[in-house]
């Protein structure tokens, strides 16, 4: 998997045309733990993965390249999708792109989605009740796993909890060794 860091020539290129608005300035390590999480347990061949507040869309383009999986990345700023389709060219994989906020998704986007992948996406307290209902509706829509990595934040913590209470939901501590070591958490919730 190439990832080109903020000081690469393409990189500069693209931040001097597109001023990403919505924190889609930079890679997000959480996703190197959804990364060595898939490493670790596995994605089947074929699976359609949406990544939410992608950026990048780094942990959904390790999907789709070491898993054959069908990947959709979704963020409120369009200013990302150059970024995204850069690191999806150099690893030879094409993804799916949705200008779509937490509360735009609907039902009819979740359908048939089989995994809902995020990363670094709860960072704010006012963001919680938007996150639930997301997940709430990827569980209504029959998506089989939803999977979110943060740091820890509170806001996470918080999400996590509501999901554990509920019997669908666990948080994990996960840590990856690539590119450096990285710890963080996994809420893990599952149909």
């Amino acid at each position: 998997m190439r990832v080109l860091l903020s000081q690469h020539p393409e990189i500069r290129r693209l931040k001097r045309q597109y001023i990403p608005s919505a924190h889609g300035n930079k890679l997000w390590t959480s996703s190197w733990l959804l990364m060595e999480y898939f490493r670790r347990r596995g994605l089947p061949e074929g699976s359609r993965v949406m990544e939410v507040g992608c950026g990048w869309g780094l942990a959904g383009i390790y999907c789709a390249k070491k898993h054959g999986a069908l990947v959709t990345g979704v963020d409120i700023d369009p200013e990302v999708l150059p970024f995204m389709r850069l690191h999806g060219e150099i690893n030879g994989v094409k993804m799916e792109f949705l200008k779509r906020s937490f509360n735009g998704l609907y039902r009819q986007h979740l359908k048939g989605v089989d995994v809902l992948i995020g990363a670094d996406i709860c960072f704010w307290d006012k963001m919680v009740h938007h996150l639930k209902r997301l997940i709430l509706r990827a569980q209504q829509s029959d998506v089989r796993l939803v999977l979110i990595a943060d740091p820890g934040r509170a806001p996470f913590e918080k999400i996590g909890e509501h999901f554990i209470a509920n019997g669908t939901g666990k948080i994990m501590d996960w840590t990856t060794q690539r590119p450096r070591r990285i710890q963080g958490r996994l809420m893990e919730i599952s149909l």
